[in-house]
């Protein structure tokens, strides 16, 4: 089903759009955030986007873009401009579990429109979105603006309280969305109550340079207990360590060199580089 906006909709500038309160705030510019944004604008409800920060540039922040979200983009009528950003493209995801390498994923028989997925820095990724969902006129982003309050009228909430570059304000929504992330502001000010399902690891992220003639490696490599991920972006490899959750101070206070000899071990390719 394809929604258009209503005829009586017609461009606002920012300003006028953050004035008027039948609309929706969403507080947080990150995919979640962006896409609802994308909808509901697409459907003709007015809708403001804050994003804390003043730009998109943090790194290794969930740059994969699954066949599932590529499906997605394919029904919003948007896979095609999206594939035509730079990217780079994984058919099937290799492993190697000891000395063994095996496919641990193949994308071919998917259901899907693409049938791979796409590594694109989260960056572009967003950037993307935006600049479709601009397209709206009842669309709108406002960078460095943080929620820092929520009020209520009538045990409802009305309005937020906002945190930017003029300092404080405050934006009155009919519906407010909290898509700020794990450590959610809204979910915090709301008395939302979270259901935490645990998580036995963290992983650590860093690069390592590659050179033309370095032979394609395997995705992820599974050895004497320890995981590494190993992708492949161009002139550089991002690089995953996982380690067991609440480990991490343990493995600083051991020593960088230390660290340089686990990674080494684990991608033993590598090891001159790192």
């Amino acid at each position: 089903m394809t929604l258009s906006p209503p005829a009586s909709v017609r461009p606002r500038s920012p300003d006028a759009l953050a004035e008027a309160g039948n609309r929706c705030c969403i507080a947080g510019g990150g995919p979640a955030g962006i896409v609802l944004g994308f909808l509901l604008a697409r459907a003709g409800v007015p809708v403001i986007v804050l994003e804390k920060h003043a730009d998109f540039f943090r790194d290794f922040r969930g740059d994969t873009v699954h066949p599932s979200t590529l499906q997605v983009l394919h029904e919003l009528g948007l896979l095609e401009r999206f594939l035509a950003r730079p990217h780079q493209e994984y058919r099937s995801i290799r492993a190697s579990i000891g000395d063994h390498d095996v496919v641990v994923a193949d994308f071919s028989q998917l259901p899907t429109a693409a049938q791979f997925l796409v590594i694109m820095p989260q960056w572009d990724f967003l950037d993307f979105l935006v600049t479709e969902a601009r397209r709206f006129p009842c669309f709108s982003i406002r960078m460095n603006s943080e929620v820092t309050g929520l009020i209520e009228e009538d045990g409802v909430v009305r309005s937020v309280q906002v945190r930017g570059v003029a300092g404080q304000s405050d934006i009155r929504a009919r519906l407010v969305v909290g898509a700020d992330g794990r450590g959610s502001r809204v979910r915090e000010l709301s008395g939302l109550a979270i259901t935490d399902l645990g998580a036995p690891i963290d992983v650590l992220w860093f690069r390592l340079s590659r050179r033309a003639e370095d032979p394609e490696q395997p995705l992820g490599r599974f050895l004497h207990g320890r995981i590494s991920i190993l992708i492949n972006r161009g002139d550089y490899y991002q690089c995953g360590f996982v380690v067991r959750k609440g480990t991490f101070d343990e493995l600083k206070a051991s020593g960088l060199e230390a660290f340089r000899r686990l990674v080494a071990d684990s991608i033993p390719v590598l090891r001159a580089r790192i």
